[in-house]
This record gives structure tokens, sequence and C-alpha cells, in this order.
């Protein structure tokens, strides 16, 4: 199955991914936008990939004037419910349905794994002003804690999560280089939020049914094992945020 087939699976799980996945840190989110900000001016952002808006509330709430743009139109529906007033359309970083140079930033949370990099950088660009920021980050869950670690193997690593333990995202022209901060942090988390996080992911939405009996029956055996979730109660998920920048020529 082709990735691009996969990325635009997750409308299939949007209840699932809303409830399941994790917000972002703003502080990290305030760093991508950090280059452009001016005194007195409301940054104009595209969250790309937006799904169900996970990012674009957190730019809103930075007092940002957002668009959301993601392939999924069952994912916009999503997103219009969270993120109440914010213009959605349906498009691609390879494809936008923006005017040109009309931005101060284009960000995009959990999806520049899935582009084509040099079509996608070629297309933000052509929609940031000079100066403007390209905007990537991730939530990796840390799988230093061992329970992470075991959940981790019996639902497989994503693409993303490939992607940044070894060689990180790349850019192309105009851009030249990426800059790259992490933080980390935890989420309270309840045994039903865990198991929608799993159903969430590309590879568990478009799993035959023996493929996805195994991983349930996998990840059933870890959850067992993970004192607090029992009767309603819930457990921190230790995540690593990695936010990478870089700036149009």
């Amino acid at each position: 199955m082709s990735a691009q087939h996969k990325s635009r699976s997750f409308g299939q799980a949007a209840a699932a991914y809303e409830s399941g996945r994790p917000g972002y840190p703003p502080e990290a989110v305030a760093w991508l936008l950090d280059p452009v900000r001016e005194p007195g001016r409301a940054l104009r952002v595209a969250d790309v990939g937006a799904g169900t808006g996970k990012l674009t509330r957190t730019v809103v709430e930075l007092g940002a004037d957002v668009v959301a743009v993601d392939p999924d139109a069952d994912m916009l529906a999503t997103l219009r419910e969270n993120a109440r007033g914010v213009p959605t359309f349906v498009g691609t970083a390879e494809q936008l349905p923006l005017p040109d140079s009309g931005l101060d930033a284009v960000v995009m949370g959990q999806a520049w794994h899935w582009v084509d990099v040099e079509a996608a950088s070629r297309e933000t660009a052509r929609v940031l002003r000079s100066g403007g920021v390209l905007g990537l980050i991730w939530n990796i869950r840390d799988d230093a804690v061992d329970w992470v670690r075991r959940l981790t193997e019996a639902m497989g690593g994503s693409n993303a999560e490939v992607l940044l333990a070894t060689t990180g995202p790349r850019v192309a022209e105009p851009y030249e280089s990426l800059e790259h901060r992490e933080w980390r942090w935890e989420r309270r988390i309840t045994l039903p939020q865990l198991r929608d996080l799993v159903v969430s992911r590309s590879d568990i939405i478009t799993a035959d049914a023996e493929r996805r009996a195994a991983i349930d029956a996998a990840v059933d055996g870890v959850l067992a094992s993970v004192p607090g979730l029992a009767d309603g109660g819930s457990v921190a998920l230790p995540y690593v945020t990695h936010a990478f920048r870089a700036r149009r020529p």
C-alpha cells in the first residue's frame, strides 16, 4: 500500500484520532513561529495536514489567524467541530489552494513524513512571504519508559517514529537547513484513550483483519500490565516533541 494512500486513511478513524492523539506543547509551537512575530500584528498561518485540528488550536491560542488544509474531508469536518471559525480547505503540501506570498508561516504536525519533499518544499515556499517560516513538529512517545517501549513494539514503529530515529526530516530548495529543538513532557491518558491512540495509526487503520487481531492482542497484553489504568484510572504517557523550522529566503 502506498504512503499516499495511508496518509489519506485517517478520516476513517477521525474520532479515535481526536481522542487518542495528544496536542502540542505551546512553547514548542511558539518556537516555530518566533522568527516571524511582529509586535501588534497577528500572524497569518496555514496548518497543512491539519487533521482534526490538534496543532491548529494551539496556533489559534497563540494569537495567529489560521487556515487549515488537509487532504481528507472527514478530518476537516472534525476539525471544524473543534476549532470553530477556522477556514478549511482540501489540499496537500504539494498542491495548496492558497495565494502566492500570503503567509507568515506554514506549520505541519505529524505530516511532513508523508510528503514529496522537493514538491512540498517548492509549494510551501510559494505561499510564504520572504522570510516566512516552515515549521514541522512531531510528538513521539518516549520509549525510554519500559511499558511505552513495549507498547511501541506491540504496535510497530510508525513512519514518523522511524524518520525521527534515523535520518530526521529534510527540506529542499529554496530552504537551506532546519533548526531543531526538543521538549519532553507527559500527558495523562486513560485506557479508552490509549486504545484510540492505537487505532488512529495508519498502519492499523489499513491492516487486514488477521493483522489487526494480532496487533490488538499484543497491545492488550501490554496495557493489562500498566498499573493505574483499571477502573477508569489514567497513566502518564511521556512524549518527546521534536520541532524543526526553516526560513524562506
